[in-house]
Order: structure tokens, then sequence, then C-alpha cells
């Protein structure tokens, strides 16, 4: 009961937190048989939060034991079972410290329970999945020799801008089981081998599930040339997880064009990133340049947006005035914290936990102060109710003051559509012409040789 109660708070936050989050692959996970999840780590905290929310079992979580000691994470560790690793970096060299740990988590999954650790090592925010521990695998063929068949999943944890509030998104994707059986079998005679064989398949496996890149700012330009090269705005979780297979495909070609053509890709990226800032600072998209809006079309849209936008104003001023002191405080007290970028959400969600109930709780004291019993039951009627309307009217506000932006500058210089769309059509040509000599070299590759 504690667990679920634990998981339905945590998919609550992580839904509050993010625009969206999706899940694909679902199907994947056994519904009682013995697991082992395994995923990549980028995000802190937040990361085992996402597979808890996306994962209809308890887990049990195992975490760095540094962790155990961070007074904004090591809570959360607690309430949920988590077991500690001790790592070698933290001169706990002796193999048998961690004979505990392994004994709990062969119980565990004896039991057939499911376990969740980040073979990584360590949470970092480069779009790189490092080299992995050995750990999964020397659990899971450990388990299989008293009898116990385990499932071995990698889930693939995949971001956009994971750090801000409303903005990002997030993608859990869950793969296929990882083969196992030989690597059981050859664990009898030979182990070490065969932990690195099923540690090196499971680095592939994860592989498969994240968008690798040198960085995060070239992540972010790979995102602006899927969305040239095959579209925009997915509208489903199979959108979603079709968007990162292409984004992957787009990965792999740059990488390979760093060696086919590095003069071609160094062009590309410049224009790429040109590009991309010219519609930032217009506050267009890839939609709006694509698209013609007469002006009898956008009157009509303006006129609905800001109809919508005022009536709706005074309900929004009353859940902004009411979620004000918690939010300014969370914000603040985050950025006097010392943190790095990858704990930015966790420390958010955290303090963000603390600070909203205490404040609605000043509120509450206040409101009964003043007007009795009515004043507070009329509050607690309206604290969340108008806090996520206030969320909605600032989102729907932001997205029509950037179309209105965006329109107000065609209207003004009637000749930069033009020039963009031309511009557009441009890169989806190199793009498309670059994706063909990949093709050829892959396909030259494969060619049978004789």
């Amino acid at each position: 009961m504690a667990y679920g109660i634990i998981r339905a708070l945590a998919r609550l936050l992580l839904s509050l937190f993010y625009r969206r989050i999706e899940v694909v692959g679902s199907e994947h996970i056994p519904a009682a048989s013995p697991l082992i999840i395994t995923a990549n780590h980028h995000n802190s905290l937040v990361d085992p939060m996402l597979v808890m929310a996306a994962v209809p079992r308890p887990l049990t979580i195992l975490a760095a034991a540094p962790l155990f000691h961070n007074p904004i994470i090591a809570p959360f560790l607690r309430l949920v079972g988590a077991l500690p690793v001790l790592r070698r970096q933290e001169g706990n060299g002796d193999p048998a410290r961690n004979d505990a740990m392994f004994g709990a988590v062969a119980e565990a999954l004896s039991r057939g329970g499911a376990v969740l650790l980040f073979p990584e090592g360590r949470t970092q925010p480069e779009p790189v999945l490092l080299p992995l521990r050995t750990g999964a695998a020397r659990i899971l063929l450990g388990a299989t020799t008293v009898g116990a068949p385990v499932t071995l999943l990698p889930v693939g944890l995949v971001f956009h801008d994971p750090g801000t509030f409303r903005a990002g998104w997030a993608l859990v994707l869950v793969g296929p089981p990882v083969r196992t059986d030989d690597c059981e079998a050859l664990y009898r005679t030979e182990p070490d081998q065969a932990v690195r064989e099923l540690t090196d398949r499971l680095h592939e496996a994860l592989s498969r599930q994240i968008i690798e890149a040198d960085d995060r700012q070239t992540l972010r330009l790979l995102r602006v040339v899927e969305t040239l090269w095959k579209g925009y705005a997915p509208a489903s979780a199979a959108d979603d997880a079709a968007r990162v297979a292409t984004i992957q495909e787009v990965a792999r070609a740059h990488h390979e064009l760093k060696r086919l053509a590095p003069e071609r890709l160094a062009a590309l990226r410049q224009h790429v990133e040109a590009y991309s800032k010219d519609l930032e600072r217009l506050g267009a998209s890839d939609v709006e340049v694509g698209k013609s809006y007469p002006l009898s079309v956008a009157t009509r849209w303006a006129a609905r947006e800001g109809l919508s936008l005022l009536l709706g104003l005074p309900l929004a001023c009353v859940g902004m005035l009411l979620h004000a002191a918690p939010y300014w405080l969370t914000a603040g007290v985050v950025r006097a914290l010392p943190h790095e970028a990858e704990e930015e959400a966790t420390y958010k969600i955290v303090t963000g936990l603390v600070f909203y109930p205490l404040c609605w709780a000043v509120e509450g004291w206040v409101a009964w102060a003043v007007g009795g019993g009515w004043a507070l039951a009329v509050l607690l009627v309206a604290l969340l109710p108008a806090g996520f309307f206030a969320l909605g009217w600032q989102e729907r506000s932001r997205h029509a003051a950037r179309e209105t932006r965006a329109f107000l500058r065609f209207l003004v210089d009637r000749d930069l559509r033009r020039r963009l769309v031309a511009r557009q059509r441009a890169l989806v040509e190199e793009i498309t012409a670059l994706a063909a000599l990949v093709a050829r070299a892959d396909a030259s590759r494969d060619a049978p040789r004789g």
C-alpha cells in the first residue's frame, strides 16, 4: 500500500511537471515473473520516478550509496525501500561490501519480484550511453543458478528540455527482453565471459531505445533536422516512438557523415543552427513557416483566442495568485542550492513538494482567520482547479503570443515567409542528398564481394 501511494504521488508530480509523458512498449513488461529492468540515467531522481510510473509492479530500486546521504533524494529512496550499491570510486573496493544488497535482490527475484537498476552507475546529462557496469548481468546470471528464470528488460528514457517546468516532455521506451539463455548456459563454465557477453548485449539493447549524440546541442540540432525531414508534432505514443526512431536514424547518419562528408556536414550544421535561431527569434516553427494564413483566417483566430483568454483571465489570476508564493519560493531555493544540470528537475519537484503544501496551509489559516469556515471551504474547493486552469491558461497565452508575434512579423515583412520557405526547402534538399549518400555507402558496404 505504501509503495502504491508513493507511485501515485510520483505519477501526479511528473504529470504536473512535464507537458507530456508517453510510454511505449508496455506490452513487453511481464505481469508476475522475476524481472530486472535496466534504464539509461540522465535525470537523477526523475528517472526512477518515470520507470515506477510506467511499470505497474512494485520495484526494488538499486541506487548508488552516496545518494542515501543527499538531503533531497535520500528520503524518497528510503520511502520506496531502495537498496544502496557501494561503488569502487567511493573507496568501497571490496565486492563483499555489496553482499547484503545482492542477497536482498536475489530474495526479491526468487519471490517473483521486479528490480530496477541503472547500469551506467551514475547520472549525467549528456545524450550518450556510458559503459555499463556488470551488476545487472551478475545479478541475473546469479539468480538463474538457483532456478529462477529472470527477464532482462531494457528501458530507454528520452527527454526534451528535462529541467524546465511545463516545457519539457518525457518518453519511456520499453524494449523487448534481452536474450539470456546462452549466457546462462555459458555462466556455468565461464562465468566472467558470460557476464561480459550479457553486459555487451544489454548495452546494445539500451542503445536501441535511446537517442545518442555528441552533446546536447547536437541532439537539439538532430531534432531540428528530423522536424525538417519527416514532420512535426506527434499526436500519440506511437508517433512519439516513430519520431525517436527517425531521430536515431538521423543520429546514425550524422555519425556516418563525419567520415563520408565532414565539410558538407559542417556546412549543413551551420545552416540548420542559423535557421533554428532565426525561427526562435521570430517565434515561429516549421508549421507556421510551411503554411499560409490569410488575413481573414488570422483575424477569426485572433478574435476567438483573444476572447477565450479574456474570459478566462479572472480565474487564471486567482490560480496564479494562490500559487505564486510556493512557485517563487521553489524557484529561488533551487537556484540557491548547488546542483548539477541532471538534478534540476529533481530539485524542483522535491522542493515544490515541500513549499506548495506549506504555503497552502498558510493560505488556509489566513482564509480561516479572515472569513471563517466558509472562506476556508471556498479556498479548498478552488485551490487545485484554479491552479490547473492557470497552468492551461498560461500555456495557451504563451502559444497565442508566439503565433501573434510571428504573424505580425510576416505581415510587416511580406517577403519574410518566402525567404524562410526557400531556406527550408534548401535544407530539406541537402538533408535528403546526404541521406542518399549514407544509403549508398551502406549499400556498398553490404553488397556481396566476389
